[in-house]
């Protein structure tokens, strides 16, 4: 018996419609070593001629067996069966900058909130839009369900409008791009100012506000303006520099700065000078994380571990979501 005995053999089950039938064919092959992993399926043109099945449903089932990790696409190759695990429900693509500590927040509680069932395969793009095409490209037509986090740049809005917008989830950075599409995301520009209006009185108490944030980086630059319309509105003697200088840190100095590297620089330089923060200089982070909690670092930010459930939440729903994370503000020593 081959695949095609196999779907053939379910027209006798009355409820399956033809789509019904080709997808459980399809299983049941698998299960019962007719196909085995590695093995091509016929391509899209034979099923045709041989089922007498549309285009359209041939196309539909592949897609609904790829999405669920049954089989995969190879380009121009055609699709292969991926394994033997015909039980799975969803295999689900997670593309982030990094595992950076805040990011991993939001990694744990999205794995934890999938749960077993659900196949989730892991990549980065560090920020780099070549590896980020790569890596596109060579995940496009494999998942039911691609979870990215997008890199700031003009060739994104190209690259991840050729994904399928039912199965695409945007997170973290919001970039827009055409059509509807679900996305949990932050917010920088107006955030960072209420953030900054907040700590006002607190940032006053210092002789000058700086900033460290290059204009060739990936940081946002909604913070930048935010920044700048802060200091001219509420007249604060404040600076942007593009990048921390060993040797630098002065005492009555407030330094926010978004490199966690930056931060703890600044932090040993503090501790060789006898300086304590929030009392000599002041010091404010942008994401927010355990280790800061427990040096006592003013942060403010969005709930990553908050946007890992919901984004796991809405892909297990199967329903769109468009969210952004509220920004957060925690009042430490620091500052």
């Amino acid at each position: 018996m081959n695949v095609f005995d196999k779907i053939t053999d379910l027209e006798k089950v009355v409820s399956y419609s033809k789509h019904d039938r080709l997808v459980q064919g399809i299983i049941h092959s698998i299960n019962d070593k007719v196909l085995t992993p590695g093995d091509t399926l016929p391509s899209v043109n034979v099923m045709i001629r041989e089922l007498g099945f549309s285009r359209e449903t041939i196309m539909k089932g592949y897609r609904e067996l790829v999405g669920r990790g049954i089989i995969e696409a190879k380009n121009r190759l055609g699709y292969f069966v991926s394994g033997n695990s015909t039980g799975q429900t969803l295999k689900v693509a997670l593309v982030m900058y990094n595992l950076d500590t805040f990011e991993e927040q939001f990694y744990r509680n999205f794995r934890q909130t999938l749960g077993p069932s659900v196949t989730l395969q892991l990549y980065f793009h560090h920020g780099n839009i070549e590896v980020f095409e790569t890596v596109l490209q060579s995940i496009r037509g494999q998942f039911g369900m691609y979870v990215i986090a997008p890199i700031p740049h003009p060739k994104s809005k190209e690259l991840l409008e050729t994904l399928p917008r039912n199965k695409f989830l945007m997170f973290d950075r919001y970039e827009p791009i055409d059509g509807e599409f679900s996305h949990i995301t932050q917010e920088f520009e107006k955030s960072s100012y209420r953030m900054f209006t907040e700590l006002a009185d607190d940032i006053r108490k210092f002789d000058e506000f700086i900033f460290y944030h290059s204009p060739d980086s990936l940081d946002p630059k909604e913070i930048a303006r935010a920044f700048r319309k802060f200091i001219k509105t509420h007249q604060i003697n404040g600076r942007i520099e593009k990048e921390f200088v060993a040797g630098t840190v002065e005492k009555n100095k407030a330094y926010f700065t978004l490199d966690n590297f930056a931060m703890w620089e600044i932090l040993k330089e503090c501790k060789a000078k006898h300086f304590k923060p929030g009392k000599d200089v002041g010091i404010l982070s942008h994401n927010d994380e355990p280790a800061k909690e427990f040096v006592g670092i003013t942060t403010y930010s969005a709930d990553f571990a908050a946007m890992g459930r919901l984004a796991a939440q809405a892909i297990l729903d199967r329903e769109p979501v468009q969210m952004t994370i509220p920004t957060t503000l925690a009042r430490r020593a620091s500052l």
